[in-house]
């Protein structure tokens, strides 16, 4: 069940557009940034659209097994997104998550599941929200950093940023030095339900609408540890999107322990 969760939540992304785009050239950091400057010039990095349509190849594994599979992903900005999980050209699941709500259904053992953010933000480690999601998928900071508290440091020649805030959760983020874009970002939460979530961005690309990155790993580890790296192969930007989502009859529900 835990996999079909990290397969359906976490593979969302995207890349080259219909007409081919260079790969931001990224830049070493030598010289110390003040927070403010490393936080705004991330924010700097455009995200105007309304609609995106991405298709996408991913690889996922656990301590278990893994799988190969393509996914098509539909995100109306703010609103809703859409994914679809398909197999030899099958779709053998869907997911559909908005603000208020997140269900998904797999055909191969035939179940679903409806409901809030609740308990899959206590399975991912860290609080979940539909901007997190969002954010995750077009390479922002999950965490709305001008709300926190945190020290800049250089680490391995990019620009650090470590939360301060009293809080049992430990966020850093990491950002190359020339465009502030988010190399990678680890949250982790000590103690008896140790977390551990570890979001990466090899590279990013430029089009007209957005800044995107061009592929994601991550990492997710509570006591059973996933990885799940995806390739983005196709994005266009502001089709008019349908949202088409129905769990087939038949299919047992289930509930996030």
């Amino acid at each position: 069940m835990r996999k079909s969760i990290a397969i359906l939540l976490v593979t969302l992304s995207f890349a080259s557009c219909k007409t081919k785009q260079a790969v931001i050239a990224e830049g070493a950091a030598n010289e110390e940034k003040a927070v403010k400057e490393i936080i705004e010039g991330h924010y700097k990095n455009t995200k105007n659209f309304k609609t995106l349509l991405i298709k996408a190849s991913a690889d996922y594994k656990s301590d278990k097994d893994s799988y190969s599979f393509n996914s098509e992903i539909r995100i109306k900005k703010d609103e809703a997104i859409l994914v679809s999980i398909r197999f030899l050209g099958i779709t053998m699941a869907k997911a559909i998550i908005t603000p208020s709500r997140v269900s998904y259904y797999e055909k191969i053992n035939n179940t679903y599941f409806d409901g809030n953010y609740a308990a899959l933000s206590q399975w991912l480690g860290t609080e979940l929200d539909y901007a997190k999601v969002q954010n995750m998928l077009t390479g922002e900071a999950i965490f709305d950093l001008t709300k926190g508290k945190y020290m800049a440091t250089i680490e391995n020649g990019q620009h650090k940023l470590q939360s301060m805030d009293r809080s049992a959760i430990s966020k850093q983020f990491f950002f190359e030095a020339a465009n502030f874009l988010l190399k990678k970002e680890v949250v982790m939460q000590n103690g008896i339900d140790a977390r551990n979530l570890e979001i990466s961005y090899p590279a990013h690309k430029e089009y007209p609408g957005a800044v995107l990155p061009t592929a994601i790993k991550i990492e997710a580890e509570q006591k059973d540890r996933i990885n799940i790296s995806i390739e983005y192969n196709t994005v266009t930007f502001d089709e008019e999107l349908t949202f088409p989502y129905n769990v087939p009859e038949g299919f047992d529900q289930i509930f996030i322990d």
